[in-house]
């Protein structure tokens, strides 16, 4: 039957999108209120009455955005975990009793005066983070990719509450970052009348009809025997396949290049620089001599915004291979230019304009390829079986990366300077070359056609490698 979008549909949809707006939140809320965090460490005193030395403010700086990203990449070992346990509803409810938790230490951290209070939040909320993108029902398409869009929405308001007016103030500060605990509160107020996953209550339930009755409401149809169909036809193929491990994925001929692809498209998300620009644009700005640094970031955030919309259309129309090359070409290009523009920045007068467009335009291609595309890849290249050890090591890698940008970003600045956006450059170009060498075209290929095209490669490599090590006079008695 025709499917149409109903209002239970965009409904449920919404709900789910408060978990990415949730992580894209907590994500940009680090950026702004730098200052006045490092204020609050600064003023803290030890038991023999002595402020915290320079080396140690700056460490415990670092260490409390850092380990946002260790949050994440414990949450990424531990998604497969609560959808096994729980169904999708209650896995987020519980879910997002580790946001009030997150954010009730983050909101008291300076009533009582603890900087562990507050590295304990961001590791809490960084696991919460990874975890809350769990979706209550079985989105595609379109609505899959709307997770990216909730992420950039969360980022954006982060950037205007940080606004000093707003909540961005000395005294509001622990609000901004305890603003989590209202999302989490609404969310799970609105969860029990999201409808259950059809997929749940069909393949692990047996409740067929359940399962029927909720298809019909959403798709507001009442032929649903093809969606049915394919739910039970996926689980079958399910069933047929063998799960995976980790090891076996790096074992195995046919997936070791498809994980290599995988795991260098999630490094090529975030070590393009895009977050050193997000967690530390304010200071780069303000380094720029703009009067307004919190503005900038704003825009920075808008053109984000406006991008992953246009990036949705992009993604279901174009080559992705291509977008992505498209992406990492004119990042590196922007890369270039900003890193002129802050050598040229004592010289010359309107530079800091260029540098601002070079930033905004940075943020543009990032949306146009390694933004999105990452995670459109991995999806592609492998099918069921080995699906949940994938997403494992894409997470981990794309948390472990994370994690060393925010941690060495600040110092590498201090020492680099102006020639700081050098090193994404090299890592840019890096991952051109590879995407452009190593990565096939798999716009509109099936996963047999991707699978048989690495097995043949596969096959001839070890054709290859076996003739190399012939004896000599055997090759010539064929002759």
């Amino acid at each position: 039957g025709t499917q149409k979008v109903t209002p239970s549909l965009i409904f449920a949809i919404t709900i789910a999108t408060i978990g990415s707006f949730q992580f894209g939140y907590n994500t940009g809320v680090i950026n702004a209120p730098e200052t006045i965090v490092r204020e609050f460490i600064n003023t803290l005193k030890d038991k023999a009455n002595t402020p915290p030395s320079e080396m140690l403010r700056l460490s415990l700086w670092y260490l409390s955005v850092a380990i946002f990203s260790i949050g994440c990449m414990i949450g990424s070992f531990s998604v497969g975990l609560f959808v096994n346990s729980f169904d999708r509803r209650k896995s987020m409810l519980t879910v997002n009793l580790l946001a009030v938790t997150g954010g009730c230490l983050m909101g008291l951290c300076k009533v009582a005066e603890l900087v562990e209070m507050l590295i304990l939040a961001y590791l809490v909320i960084g696991f919460f983070c990874r975890l809350c993108t769990i979706s209550p029902i079985a989105l595609r398409g379109v609505f899959g990719t709307l997770n990216q869009l909730g992420i950039v929405v969360g980022i954006l308001v982060a950037q205007i509450f940080d606004l000093e007016f707003i909540l961005g103030s000395e005294d509001l500060w622990p609000v901004l970052l305890g603003f989590p605990i209202s999302s989490a509160m609404l969310q799970s107020a609105a969860l029990p009348f999201c409808p259950e996953s059809p997929r749940v209550l069909l393949i692990n339930r047996k409740e067929k009809e359940n399962a029927k009755e909720i298809l019909q409401c959403l798709w507001s149809s009442q032929d649903v025997s093809q969606d049915i169909q394919e739910m039970k036809d996926g689980s079958a193929r399910m069933a047929q396949e063998k799960q995976v491990t980790v090891l076996e994925l790096f074992r195995v001929s046919s997936y070791r290049q498809p994980i290599i692809i995988s795991i260098m498209f999630q490094l090529s998300q975030q070590l393009s620089g895009i977050n050193a620009v997000f967690y530390y644009s304010t200071g780069i700005f303000k380094g720029a001599g703009v009067q307004e640094p919190i503005c900038v970031t704003i825009s920075a955030g808008v053109v984000n915004s406006i991008f992953t919309i246009v990036s949705l259309f992009l993604v279901e129309r174009a080559v992705r291979r291509t977008l992505h090359m498209i992406g990492l070409g004119g990042m590196a290009f922007c890369s270039i230019l900003m890193t002129v523009c802050l050598l040229l920045m004592d010289e010359c007068n309107g530079i800091s304009f260029v540098c601002i467009g070079a930033i905004l335009v940075f943020v543009v291609f990032f949306e146009i390829g390694p933004g999105p595309i990452p995670w459109f890849i991995v999806a592609e290249l492998f099918s069921q079986g080995p699906g949940p050890a994938v997403t494992t090591v894409a997470g981990c890698s794309n948390w472990t990366s994370n994690f060393l940008v925010r941690l060495l970003f600040p110092s590498a600045t201090y020492y680099l300077g102006a020639y700081i956006f050098i090193i994404f450059t090299d890592f840019l170009i890096t991952f051109l070359i590879f995407t452009f060498f190593k990565v096939p075209d798999m716009c509109y290929r099936t996963f047999e056609d991707i699978t048989q095209a690495f097995e043949g490669q596969a096959h001839d490599d070890h054709v290859m490698e076996m003739n190399s090590i012939q004896p000599a006079k055997e090759t010539t008695t064929n002759v």
